[in-house]
């Protein structure tokens, strides 16, 4: 591993993040809330981070290897997730410990959405706006942003974009260049982010509501200005604004990309991974409104609406809410949070195990029972008229088990603080799906878990970002050895 060159790239990265407080402290002088000391202090120590890691190794020109590129994803997120909590720590508009300011910093990079904080609406918009930012840059991944400018310093940036990037979208390049890729993928999101802010201005939304629900909307974090998240503005409009772009933001973005290029839809109608997500989203949508209306929980419009958006909310890993849906009837707490554990597609912001990986489960669940049928039939496994490769197929059970070996390690962690089996279970499947809401204790914040059960809350929803192996490979003595 060449160390020097990690180095170098950790202090060019620190840099770029600084950039990401500049706007919240030009927002706090403007409005002379107090926080404007807070966001220049905490510049200034990225700054000087970013200096002190880059200076003594700016000399320094190699290709990334595949480890170099493991090593420097997983401490980026987890360097970023500590020094983006600087402001919430330095602020005295909010108070919080150290532990909840790395909690709350690495909940919104991760796109996870959990918070600890209440009273969110008499919180300075600096503030607010600052928690929106890092949703909006952990949703497209800042690794792959940083992708488009290694190259000019004369660093190789593949092995980070497939570190970065989830199963079975690693092997797809939408253009020959890894850099163009990143601008591809980068330009799609703001895009999305410009017209999601367009149409919830529209729609009622003030400018600053717009932007910020924008950022989480298209990122899939679930962060809002307002403690009530999307029940405050108590508008269907916004709702269904809402529920199109959480459902478009859980689609592949390449298949955006292409979609784009050939001016064509059809694109998403001869991708099996979209097929079988939006199959799965309509069947959850029809349980949980049916359920809300024959219960005579909600009546039929609000049934339609809250149920609509609720599932699409928590089957994309968003984590807005428009009612507490910890209390609905029966079944549908737990359904609901279950559906989190597929997520999104490869390659889009949403979390989870994503589609893609339990269609290929499914498929091959299918496949066995028709080789029991036919012991000598020869079934090849097909995605996309395309044949799978065995390798890929183990691989995707692999992971299967190792995030399901490490959810189960880190939910009896969580009741080992003392959390009850509904708050530790939901908390676990929050945190490592990137959702954000739980049930029981968790449901409405995590300002109830102790400071131990939030460190490893937040090691569970960097696991979850970085699709485990990513962060557990740095744990095998293989990966150190010369």
């Amino acid at each position: 591993m060449h160390i020097s060159v990690s180095l170098r790239i950790m202090g060019v990265l620190l840099v770029m993040f600084s950039t990401a407080m500049l706007p919240s402290l030009v927002l706090g002088l403007v409005e002379r809330d107090g926080s404007a000391n807070a966001f220049a202090a905490a510049f200034a120590i990225n700054i000087f981070a970013g200096a002190a890691l880059w200076l003594p190794t700016r000399r320094s020109r190699s290709d990334l290897r595949i480890r170099d590129g493991f090593l420097v994803t997983a401490l980026f997120w987890i360097v970023l997730g500590v020094f983006g909590s600087l402001p919430f720590i330095l602020s005295d508009a909010i108070h919080m410990s150290a532990i909840d300011a790395i909690f709350e910093s690495i909940s919104g990079l991760t796109t996870t959405g959990a918070t600890v904080i209440v009273g969110l609406d008499d919180l300075p918009r600096s503030i607010l706006l600052y928690r929106q930012l890092l949703q909006w840059l952990g949703g497209i991944g800042i690794i792959v942003l940083a992708v488009a400018i290694l190259p000019m310093l004369g660093i190789g940036g593949m092995q980070l974009f497939r570190a970065e990037s989830s199963g079975h979208a690693k092997e797809r390049k939408l253009t020959p260049r890894v850099t163009g890729t990143a601008k591809a993928l980068f330009s799609i999101y703001v895009g999305l982010t410009s017209l999601c802010a367009a149409a919830y201005y529209a729609a009622g939304m003030s400018g600053f509501d717009a932007i910020c629900h924008a950022f989480s909307t298209v990122a899939i974090g679930g962060f809002s200005t307002h403690d009530a998240s999307m029940g405050f503005f108590d508008n269907d409009k916004i709702l269904l604004i809402c529920t199109f772009f959480m459902v478009i933001s859980a689609i592949n973005f390449g298949l955006h990309f292409i979609a784009f290029q050939r001016r064509s839809l059809n694109v998403y109608n001869h991708d099996s991974e979209t097929k079988f997500f939006s199959a799965v989203v309509v069947i959850a949508i029809v349980v949980t409104c049916s359920t809300l209306i024959v219960t005579d929980t909600l009546d039929v419009k609000e049934g339609l609406v809250h149920g609509l958006f609720q599932t699409v909310s928590i089957a994309t890993t968003t984590g807005f809410a428009t009612r507490d849906f910890s209390v609905w009837p029966i079944f549908l707490p737990v359904f609901l949070l279950m559906l989190s554990f597929m997520g999104g597609c490869a390659g889009s912001t949403g979390g989870g195990m994503k589609a893609m990986r339990l269609l290929l489960i499914f498929r091959q669940g299918m496949r066995e029972l028709r080789q029991l049928l036919h012991p000598n039939a020869v079934i090849p496994l097909k995605l996309d008229a395309r044949r799978v490769q065995p390798s890929t197929v183990s691989a995707v059970w692999s992971f299967f088990a190792v995030y399901m070996f490490c959810f189960v390690t880190f939910m009896l962690l969580m009741l080992a603080t003392g959390l009850d089996f509904t708050s530790a279970f939901s908390a676990v499947a929050a945190s490592m799906n990137n959702l954000g809401p739980g049930l029981g204790l968790v449901a409405p914040n995590y300002s109830a878990v102790s400071e131990i059960g939030k460190c490893l809350l937040c090691v569970a929803m960097l696991l979850g970002r970085l699709e485990v192996f990513t962060l557990l490979v740095l744990f095998t003595p293989a990966f150190w050895r010369p």
